[in-house]
């Protein structure tokens, strides 16, 4: 058995294009021979066939898959006989959200709230079926040229009616970084509103073009998600509706408690924003000292190494006076006794 390649058959399908590849599968444009259809074959790479890990997920995948029935999630299909692992799925034309970000960088607020509402309402959905997606990014929603969004990939999503898969690696809560809620950052599984917050972000990303948390590298944006709020839309778009950044701070906020319960809830803001009241977060919690202080991060590691070195250092010397205050009494010879003593 090789990898596949555009112009093979595959079962009952005519592999025409490879339309992308990824670390981990080819996804080719395909025409089903028996009912003469279009339609999009995920087929993973030779070295993950053997992986009885990813072979569960993928099969859970398509599980989950294949129960979902929504004008905005790409249908799974279920082929006839199959003789290798791949995922079968309804062709959708249209680019990515993030293709159509990146070309144009940002979104007026009409149209950023369209899209979200077509997103949360595949959400209301979703999660009526029991499902968290878990991995919600521009990446992942299809945007049509007639402006219906459908949402892609459910390999990390997780179905509270299902077994729990417990393999190393399968259940794993990780997401992207960028769309990652504080919760998932720390390691737990995430629900509802682990969507929610990856959809507050992408509605920022696409109202200012930039994200919540702008630190260079990964790392550090985690770190910041756990321990800081997000910035507020207002600090990179001055105009922006007050009623709109209030929509996106909830669905953002570090703490999964202040966010939207549900899609539902979120999906009635986004449907009348002018219904919503802005709250005052500037006293919600506490600044970490070191931002009250303007005190830059990179000084504080050897700052706080200089303070224990030098502690360690006077601890030594009082301790070396100390001791050599305390000289120990010797006992004088008798010979070196007082004259009559003892006699």
């Amino acid at each position: 058995m090789r990898e596949v390649l555009a112009g093979d058959k595959l079962d009952q399908y005519d592999l025409t294009e490879l339309l992308a590849r990824s670390g981990m599968a080819s996804i080719f444009k395909a025409i089903d021979r028996r009912s003469g259809s279009m339609v999009a074959l995920k087929v993973p790479h030779m070295q993950f066939e053997s992986d009885v890990a990813f072979f569960e997920r993928f099969r859970r995948e398509e599980q989950i898959g294949q129960k979902l029935v929504h004008p905005n999630i790409v249908r799974v299909l279920s082929p006839e006989t199959k003789s290798r692992i791949y995922l079968v799925m309804e062709y959708a034309e249209g680019k990515s959200l993030r293709a159509v970000m990146a070309e144009r960088r940002k979104f007026s607020a009409e149209e950023a709230i369209g899209i979200a509402k077509q997103i949360c309402g595949a959400l209301v959905y979703l999660h009526g079926q029991g499902v968290v997606h878990r991995d919600l990014k521009p990446d992942n929603v299809l945007l049509g040229p007639d402006g219906q969004i459908k949402l892609l990939d459910f390999g990390i999503a997780m179905d509270e009616a299902a077994r729990r898969l417990t393999w190393f690696g399968l259940s794993a809560p990780m997401g992207t970084p960028d769309y990652m809620a504080p919760e998932q950052v720390r390691g737990k599984r995430g629900d509802v509103r682990t969507d929610i917050y990856a959809l507050g972000t992408m509605l920022y990303e696409m109202v200012t073009g930039e994200l919540p948390f702008p630190e260079a590298n990964a790392h550090a944006m985690m770190r910041a998600k756990v321990n800081q709020d997000p910035r507020p839309p207002h600090e990179v778009k001055a105009d922006i509706d007050p009623k709109l950044e209030e929509i996106i701070l909830r669905a953002i906020d570090r703490s999964p408690r202040e966010r939207y319960a549900s899609a539902k809830e979120m999906l009635a803001d986004l449907d009348d924003p002018s219904k919503v009241e802005p709250r005052d977060r500037s006293g919600d919690r506490p600044r970490p000292l070191l931002e009250r202080l303007r005190i830059p991060r990179g000084v504080v590691a050897p700052v706080v190494l200089t303070i224990v070195i030098g502690t360690l250092l006077a601890l030594t010397w009082l301790m070396g006076n100390a001791a050599g205050r305390r000289r120990p009494t010797v006992p004088l010879p008798a010979s070196a006794q007082a004259p009559g003593r003892g006699r």
